[in-house]
C-alpha cells in the first residue's frame, strides 16, 4: 500500500493552500508537511504581564502593537525596528518597547493593532525593561490568552506570507485527515524507518504517536520525547547513507604510495634542522599507513594555528612523489600560494632542483600556478604538471581549470578547506584516472567540517602541540564603549612594538573608505580630529561612523603623531597581484613596520618578527577568521598579542564571538562555539555554513550521543545487508531525504 505521506498536499488541503506551501516553503507532499517540525514551543505557564517584568529572565506575554518604526543600521546591512506593545487587558496594563536587529520581517508583521504572543529575555535599556529580538507568534483576531492557556503552542519555521499560525492550521488539517489526532484505532499505519528492534531498545515509541506529540502535544514533555524519536530516525538515515558510502569507498581501488627508505623524503628528514614534535611524528605515521593503502585516503588534518601542519603535509607529498605520483596543493589566495611555493622551495633546497645544476640525487620540481601568471610562465607550469616533471604543483583556484592536467596525480592537499566549496575541491579529484588520496588541512574547523567529523565521513587526524620556539598568543578585547580612553593606547602600544624592532598587523573589514582618512581606531590624527571606530547602530544615541577601511586607516596612521616615522604598507585584494606579492615580501624582509590589511593575510602568512595584531571592528569577523588572523603573530619565538577592537556594547549578540575567541586558543572548542552560533549549514551539500541546515532536528553538538549510537546501528545494518534489500523503508527514506547529488557529496569531504 502506498505510504499516505507520499500523497500530494492538494489532495488534502486543496490547490490554493498546497500552492502556497510549495511556493513559500517548498513542501509538496503530506510527508513533507508532517516533517516540517516546530522549531520551539511556547508554554502557557510562562504568560506574564508587562508590569513588573523580571530583569534577566525569560518571559512570555500576549500584547497588542501600539506603534512600529524602522530605521537602517548605519554600519551594516539591515535595519533596527522598534515596536511598542501593550497588554491593555491585564489587571495592571503597561507598555514595553521591543528592538529587532535586521528586523525586516518584524516590521512587516508587527503593525499597529496586531496582537501577538512575545517571548524573550528581559534586559534594560535607558533604565527601562525591554526585549531584544524576541520570538513572536501572530494571533488570529478571535484568539485569546484563555484559548491558549492549557496547551503548548508550536512555533513553525515560516515566511513573510505564511505565518507560523497559518502553517499550524494546515498541519492540524493533515493530522486530522490521517486520524493521528483522533481515536488511535482509526489512525493510519505508517511504515517505519527505524527497525523494530532498535525502536524498542531506544524506547522510541510508534511513529503515529510521535507525529501527534511533536505537532499537537498535550504537554511540552510529549513534544520533546517525540523530538528525540525523530532525531534518532534522522541520525539513522544519515548514518546509514554514510556507512553505505564508506563501504563503497573502501571498495574503490587507489594506487598505494608506500614510503621508501632511500628516497626524497628520507633525504629531506636527514637535513631537517629541528626535531619533529611528537604530534608531527604520530600524524606522519598515520598518513604513511593511509597513503600506502590500496583505497583512497580521505583525511582531515586538524591542528592549531602554527602547529606545523604544512610540514606534515609536505612530508606526505614527498612520500607520494617518491612512489611515482604527483601532489597538488590548493591554497585559497595568491599571496598564500606564492608563500607556500617559496617556503616549500626554500625548505627543500637542492631537493626541489631536479634537472638543475646543483640539484640533489633524489629531487623533484615545485611549480606555482595562479591566475595572474604571464602566459609564458603559465604555459611552462602546465607543461611541467602534465609531463610529470613537477612532483609538487602549488596553486589557487587556477588549478581547477580544465586546462590543468597531471601525469599521475596521487595526492590532493587542500589548505584551509573553509575557503573552498565542496564542488571546487572535488574537481581536482576527478582529474586522475584512479582516485587520488585527499588531505584537508584546517586550524579551525568550520561548522560543516565539525559536523562531517562527528558523522564520521572524514578520517580525522589531530596534530597536538606547537613546535619549539612558537610563543603563545594573548588575546584581549578592547571595548571602546566602556573604555574610550583606550583609543590612543592602541597606537602607543603599536609604537612600542616597532621601537623594539618588531612588526604590527592592522586588520580592517573594508578596503575603501570615504577618502577623509579619518578612521584609525580613535586617536588624534594631528589635526585635532578624533578618529572614531565604527559602532553598531543599536540605539538612538549611537554615532554614525563608517567601518574601518585599509585606505583611510593607513592614511590616518601616517599622520598620527604616535606613529611618526613608522614605515606603513597596505595590502588588500584589489591590488595588482605583483604589488600584493611585493608588499608582503617587503613586510617579510622587515622593510615595513606596520601592515594595514584586509583578511588577505588570514592564513599561512608567516612573518617571524610580527608580534602585535590590531583588528579594527573585530565584531564584523567570524570566529574562524579571528582565530586564523591572530595566528599570524608570535611565530618567531616572541610572545604575540592580538587586540580585538570593538565599539559594541557589552551584551550585544556579536560580542559573544569576541568573548569566545578571547577565552581560548583551542581551535576545536572555537569550532564548537562557531557551530552553536552559525548552525551546521548544508551538511550534505555545497553550502559551507550558516543559513538553512539540511538537518531538521538533529544538532551535531547537542546530539553527539544519538549520532554515535545511530552510527553503530547503521554500520551493523550495512555490514549485514550492504544493499539494504532487507530494509526497504530505510532505503527509501535515504532516497527521499537525500537527493542523488547530495548523497554524492557524502564521501567528498
Amino acid at each position: 500500500m502506498l505510504d499516505p505521506r507520499a500523497h500530494r498536499l492538494d489532495r488534502v488541503l486543496g490547490k490554493a493552500n498546497a500552492t502556497k506551501l510549495e511556493k513559500g516553503l517548498g513542501l509538496r507532499t503530506v510527508g513533507a508537511l508532517l516533517n516540517h517540525f516546530p522549531r520551539r514551543y511556547l508554554e502557557r505557564g510562562e504568560l506574564q504581564s508587562i508590569a513588573g517584568l523580571p530583569i534577566d529572565e525569560e518571559v512570555t506575554l500576549i500584547a497588542e502593537v501600539l506603534s512600529s518604526s524602522q530605521r537602517p543600521m548605519r554600519n551594516r546591512r539591515g535595519s533596527i525596528v522598534e515596536v511598542v506593545i501593550t497588554d491593555r487587558d491585564a489587571l495592571r496594563p503597561g507598555t514595553l518597547t521591543l528592538s529587532f536587529f535586521s528586523g525586516y520581517q518584524a516590521f512587516r508583521d508587527l503593525q499597529p493593532g496586531v496582537t501577538a504572543l512575545f517571548s524573550g529575555k528581559v534586559s534594560v535599556y535607558r533604565h527601562q525593561p525591554t526585549l531584544t529580538n524576541p520570538h513572536y507568534l501572530l494571533l488570529e483576531d478571535d484568539t485569546t490568552g484563555e484559548d491558549l492557556a492549557n496547551r503548548p503552542i508550536p512555533v513553525y519555521p515560516a515566511t513573510a506570507t505564511l505565518t507560523s499560525w497559518w502553517v499550524a492550521q494546515r498541519v492540524a488539517t493533515v493530522l486530522a485527515h490521517l486520524g493521528i489526532t483522533g481515536d488511535p484505532d482509526d489512525a493510519v499505519r505508517l511504515p517505519d524507518v527505524v527497525p523494530a528492534g532498535i525502536a524498542a531498545r531506544e524506547h522510541l515509541g510508534d511513529l503515529v504517536t510521535a507525529y501527534r506529540d511533536i505537532h499537537a502535544p498535550a504537554e511540552v514533555a510529549d513534544a520533546y520525547r517525540a523530538r528525540h524519536r525523530f532525531r534518532y530516525q534522522e541520525a539513522l538515515i544519515l548514518q546509514t547513507a554514510l556507512a553505505r558510502r564508506r563501504a563503497e569507498q573502501q571498495a574503490q581501488v587507489a594506487v598505494g604510495r608506500p614510503r621508501r627508505d632511500d628516497g626524497l623524503l628520507a633525504d629531506f628528514d636527514a637535513v631537517l634542522p629541528f626535531t619533529l614534535t611528537t604530534g608531527q611524528r604520530e600524524v606522519g605515521e598515520s598518513l604513511d599507513a593511509a597513503l600506502s593503502a590500496d583505497h583512497p585516503m580521505n583525511a582531515l588534518l586538524q591542528g592549531e594555528v602554527g602547529s606545523g601542519k604544512t610540514l606534515v603535509a609536505l612530508r606526505a607529498m614527498l612520500q607520494v612523489v617518491d612512489a611515482g605520483g604527483q601532489a597538488a596543493l590548493l591554497a585559497p589566495t595568491e599571496v598564500l600560494a606564492a608563500q607556500h611555493h617559496a617556503s616549500i622551495t626554500s625548505t627543500l633546497g637542492p631537493l626541489a632542483q631536479a634537472g638543475m645544476l646543483g640539484g640533489a640525487e633524489h629531487a623533484t620540481r615545485v611549480v606555482l600556478l595562479t591566475g595572474s601568471m604571464s602566459t609564458a610562465a603559465r604555459r611552462e607550469a602546465l607543461l611541467a604538471a602534465a609531463s610529470g616533471e613537477a612532483g609538487i604543483v602549488v596553486g589557487t583556484h587556477a588549478l581547477l581549470s580544465e586546462t590543468v592536467q597531471f601525469a599521475e596525480l596521487g595526492l590532493v592537499v587542500v589548505d584551509e578547506q573553509h575557503r573552498f566549496g565542496v564542488e571546487q575541491r572535488d574537481t581536482l579529484r576527478t582529474r586522475a584516472g584512479v582516485p587520488p588520496h585527499l588531505l584537508v588541512m584546517t586550524a579551525t574547523p568550520i561548522p560543516r567540517t565539525v559536523a562531517m567529523t562527528v558523522f564520521g565521513d572524514l578520517g580525522t587526524l589531530f596534530l597536538d602541540g606547537l613546535p619549539a620556539g612558537r610563543a603563545p598568543i594573548d588575546t584581549h578585547i578592547v571595548p571602546l564603549t566602556e573604555h574610550p580612553v583606550w583609543r590612543e593606547r592602541i597606537w602607543q602600544r603599536a609604537r612600542e612594538e616597532v621601537d623594539a624592532g618588531r612588526q604590527v598587523y592592522v586588520v580592517c573589514p573594508k578596503i575603501e573608505g570615504d577618502g577623509t582618512g579619518a578612521r584609525a581606531g580613535g586617536f588624534d590624527d594631528g589635526d585635532g580630529v578624533e578618529l572614531e571606530l565604527a559602532t553598531d547602530d543599536d540605539g538612538p544615541d549611537s554615532k554614525r561612523a563608517p567601518l574601518a577601511s585599509v585606505e583611510d586607516t593607513a592614511a590616518a596612521l601616517r599622520r598620527a603623531p604616535a606613529l611618526a616615522g613608522v614605515r606603513i604598507g597596505e595590502l588588500h585584494g584589489r591590488l595588482d597581484p605583483g604589488d600584493k606579492v611585493a608588499t608582503m615580501a617587503a613586510f617579510h624582509r622587515g622593510d615595513l613596520d606596520v601592515l594595514v590589511s584586509t583578511t588577505v593575510i588570514e592564513v599561512g602568512v608567516d612573518v617571524a618578527r610580527a608580534t602585535l595584531m590590531v583588528i579594527l571592528d573585530a565584531d564584523r569577523f567570524g570566529i574562524s577568521q579571528l582565530h586564523q588572523l591572530r595566528g599570524r603573530v608570535g611565530r618567531g619565538g616572541l610572545p604575540g598579542t592580538c587586540l580585538l577592537v570593538t565599539s559594541l556594547e557589552e551584551g550585544h549578540p556579536s560580542r559573544a564571538r569576541l568573548d569566545a575567541v578571547a577565552s581560548t586558543t583551542d581551535g576545536f572548542r572555537l569550532a564548537e562555539e562557531d557551530l552553536k552560533l552559525r548552525r551546521e549549514g548544508d551538511i550534505l551539500g555545497a553550502r559551507q555554513s550558516g543559513g538553512r541546515s539540511t538537518l531538521k532536528l538533529l544538532r551535531v553538538i547537542e546530539d553527539e550521543k544519538i549520532i554515535v549510537a545511530a552510527r553503530q546501528d547503521a554500520q551493523a545494518i550495512i555490514e549485514d545487508d550492504p544493499g539494504l534489500t532487507g530494509h526497504p523503508v530505510l532505503a527509501g527514506a535515504i532516497d527521499d531525504y537525500l537527493d542523488p547529488e547530495a548523497e554524492e557529496w557524502l564521501d567528498r569531504g
